[in-house]
């Protein structure tokens, strides 16, 4: 028969004290995301008559329509729209291709290695700590050689490049965990590199597939610097379009529009964290921060 554990009172009040804490940083937290969704579904006469967390006194989506469609965003009055697919071109090629070199970079790294792999390591590992602004000239520089400027393409490799150092490292230390002689095992029976990787490593890499995945995202949707400085008029990111909008100006301030368009910039990373928000624990637990 199952013993029954009794909780004293002092472990109640304890507890009792954990969740209010949590409550009340919980709900500072998500205030900001309350005031922008009400602010977004107020009238402009709304927003001036009340305070800044007071309830709406109707419901009015038309901000989210011309957020979307007609607002300005400098000179161009075609709303967020067009940008927001221009975020999603950027984003998977520069994710898909950041996450499948580190899963190499890290298998190679751990599993087949050579004279110099740590020193190799290191000097990569390096690059997770350089800041942005360093290396925004000679990017530039090289685009232009290679004649990516301006250029879609051109935002991916800048992405692909900065990113790998992160997904490196966090292959690097899951693979350490797995035993070295499966990749032994496989070379006596004649399996080379890539079958070793696609049979063995890569069917128990989903966790930090995850990870490395809504990292990536989350970084190369959220990136400003990158996307102001190397993108052409046709293909800025969202967040370029949000700032250019916010900072537009053509007669009265509408603040509703303004966190209409904040909320649709920041809903695909929300809708990643949300959906897959306990695999990226999951994926860290399993491996990403050993080694």
């Amino acid at each position: 028969m199952a013993e029954v554990k009794h909780i004293s009172g002092g472990e109640r009040v304890a507890r009792l004290g954990i969740y209010a804490i949590l409550i009340v940083a919980a709900l500072v937290y998500l205030l900001p995301l309350v005031v922008m969704l009400l602010t977004s579904v107020k009238s402009l006469e709304d927003i001036r008559t009340g305070n800044i967390i007071s309830w709406p006194t109707e419901f009015v989506f038309d901000a989210w329509g011309k957020a979307w469609s007609t607002a300005c965003t400098g000179v161009s009055c075609e709303g967020m729209s067009g940008f927001f697919w221009n975020s999603f071109q950027i984003v998977i090629p520069a994710v898909l291709i950041s996450t499948a070199v580190g899963a190499l970079n890290g298998y190679a790294l751990t599993k087949w290695r050579f004279k110099g792999s740590e020193m190799f390591f290191a000097l990569m590992l390096f690059g997770c700590f350089i800041p942005f602004q360093v290396v925004l000239l000679p990017m530039a520089q090289t685009l232009g050689m290679v004649g990516l400027a301006s250029t879609t393409a051109g935002l991916v490799f800048v992405h692909v490049v900065y990113g790998i150092a992160f997904t490196t490292l966090f292959f690097r230390n899951f693979y350490v965990g797995i035993p070295n002689e499966l990749v032994l095992a496989a070379k006596l029976d004649g399996a080379g590199f890539f079958r070793i990787f696609w049979r063995i490593l890569l069917p128990v890499s989903a966790p930090i597939i995850v990870v490395c995945i809504i990292w990536q995202f989350t970084q190369i949707w959220n990136d400003f610097l990158f996307g102001v400085v190397f993108s052409g008029p046709e293909n800025k990111p969202i967040t370029v379009a949000l700032n250019n909008l916010v900072n537009t100006t053509t007669g009265v301030k509408e603040y509703n529009v303004d966190m209409a368009a904040a909320i649709i910039a920041a809903l695909p990373t929300l809708v990643v964290y949300v959906a897959a928000g306990k695999y990226f624990v999951r994926g860290l637990t399993a491996g990403a921060v050993k080694g």
